[in-house]
């Protein structure tokens, strides 16, 4: 492929944020975008230089210069979205959580294949040259042998009016659990055990949670988020010859390794866009004919959506 043409489907808050990505890596052009009105398409059309507006998806589906779409409506409409793109010939990055369910995230999978079309959950974190540093420090032992992780995460959820509906896939964890359920996956491997507690409205929607498990190689973690209590924002993890800390650990721009005996040291890793270098990796990906990230696999997706699943399956 050439070039890649995006449209984005929806309107959204991290939308922007994509497109800005996109347009500053030179990954892609910008073609269309699509709202549920074509009033507010022509809106955010105008508002981010967008060529053409469509007030419904299907039209922006139909369009023929659109060979990949960006989704980042809520969370319920990933899945009807992401199906009907593949169906329609077009290559599909899609926010987290892919689906709701590991369900649906392997029927998707499966009809990206048999389309041959390229399918990928947009996971920015996993890109980050932060995130990437850890990683490379930990398999080569420098922390020693990795025993404990602790993740918290916290946010005013006002600006997404949303997200504490749960009838289109709102709460905090899908929301951000998803986050941290697949740093661990994607540092340490399969989960063993996961459960959790919650606070929650009265609609059933969480607003906060604790969760707490063990990986298959036996680092124990715990996971906290909070849409009230104010937290570190920051991921910690715990080896037998020190400590790494992550600050924003989702969007992480530095980290500090703390090796025992050993002044702290801190890497910086500045970047406007942080969404860039998942823009770049599915650049690569399409240009070189893949249809799936192996990064941002399957079997990641897959993992991450079923933990959740698991959690929420023990609050009902």
């Amino acid at each position: 492929m050439d070039q890649l043409r995006y449209g984005i489907l929806s309107t959204s808050s991290i939308a922007p944020r994509f497109i800005s990505a996109v347009r500053t890596s030179g990954a892609g052009d910008i073609v269309a975008v699509s709202s549920r009105t074509l009033e507010k398409a022509k809106l955010k059309a105008a508002q981010w230089e967008i060529p053409k507006a469509y007030g419904s998806h299907r039209e922006l589906l139909e369009d023929e210069n659109v060979n990949t779409v960006y989704i980042s409506a809520v969370n319920t409409q990933h899945y009807p979205l992401a199906k009907m793109a593949l169906e329609m010939g077009k290559h599909v990055v899609c926010e987290k959580p892919c689906t709701t369910t590991a369900a649906h995230t392997r029927e998707l999978f499966a009809l990206a294949r048999e389309k041959g079309l390229f399918l990928m959950e947009a996971e920015k974190m996993l890109f980050l040259p932060a995130i990437l540093e850890v990683r490379k420090r930990i398999e080569a032992g420098e922390l020693g042998e990795i025993c404990m992780a602790e993740l918290s995460h916290s946010f005013p959820a006002s600006y997404n009016t949303w997200m504490f509906d749960k009838s289109v896939g709102g709460g905090t964890l899908l929301s951000s659990g998803i986050y941290a359920v697949q740093l661990l996956l994607w540092l340490f491997g399969a989960i063993k055990d996961i459960q959790g507690v919650k606070s929650s409205l009265e609609d059933g929607a969480e607003y906060q949670y604790v969760l707490s498990g063990e990986m298959e190689n036996g680092v124990l973690f715990s996971i906290h988020n909070s849409t009230r209590a104010v937290l570190e924002n920051t991921a910690r993890l715990y080896g037998s010859k020190g400590h790494i800390e992550i600050p924003e650990y989702w969007k992480a721009r530095k980290v500090t390794f703390c090796v025992k005996g050993q002044e702290p040291e801190t890497v910086e890793f500045p970047c406007e866009y942080e969404l860039m270098y998942e823009a770049d990796h599915i650049y690569n990906c399409l240009r070189e004919g893949k249809l799936t990230s192996p990064v941002v696999t399957e079997e990641l997706s897959v993992a991450g959506i079923a933990a959740l699943e698991k959690v929420e399956a023990q609050w009902k």
